[in-house]
C-alpha cells in the first residue's frame, strides 16, 4: 500500500484556537481525522507529523525518502523563510505537495512568499481543512501516475 506523509509546521497544533476567523474551528486532530477517512477511501496509508521545531520537521522529512512515497507539507511560518526545509524536501527526491489553509497571496506580504515551493511539486492553499483534502489527492494522484 501506498503511504503518505502529512507534515505540519508550527503553530499548527493550536489550530482550533488559533485565529479561527483565518483557520476556522477545527483542531489538526480532527483535521488529521478526516485526512486518515479519505487516505482510506482512496487506498492509502497516512502518517502525520506536527513540530513546532525546525530540525524535527527536516528529520522528519528525510524520513520519507525510504518510508513513504509521497508528503504533503504545510510549513507553517517556515514557509516563507526555511531554506533548510527546502532543501531537505529537494533531497529526499519524493513528491511534496505544499499546503496552505489561508490563501497566504492574499494576505500579509510576507506571507506571499514561499521558498519551499520550488523544492514541491505543487501548492495549494486558501481552501481552509479543505486544502488538506485536496494536497491529498494531488499526491495520491502522483504516485498513481508512477504505476
Amino acid at each position: 500500500m501506498k503511504k503518505i506523509l502529512v507534515l505540519n509546521g508550527p503553530n499548527l497544533d493550536m489550530l482550533g484556537m488559533r485565529e479561527p476567523n483565518v483557520y476556522g474551528n477545527d483542531t489538526l486532530e480532527s483535521i488529521n481525522e478526516e485526512i486518515a477517512l479519505k487516505a482510506k477511501e482512496l487506498g492509502v496509508a497516512v502518517g502525520f507529523f506536527q513540530s513546532n521545531s525546525e530540525g524535527e520537521l527536516i528529520n522528519k522529512i528525510h524520513t520519507v525518502a525510504s518510508d513513504y512515497d509521497a508528503a504533503i507539507i504545510n510549513a507553517g511560518a517556515y514557509t516563507h523563510y526555511s531554506y533548510a526545509i527546502h532543501d531537505a524536501i529537494k533531497a529526499v527526491k519524493k513528491p511534496f505537495v505544499e499546503l496552505h489553509m489561508s490563501n497566504i497571496h492574499a494576505r500579509e506580504e510576507f506571507r506571499s512568499h514561499s521558498v519551499i515551493s520550488p523544492a514541491c511539486v505543487g501548492q495549494i492553499c486558501g481552501f481552509g481543512k479543505m486544502s488538506y483534502i485536496l494536497a491529498l489527492q494531488a499526491a495520491v494522484s502522483l504516485i498513481s501516475d508512477k504505476n
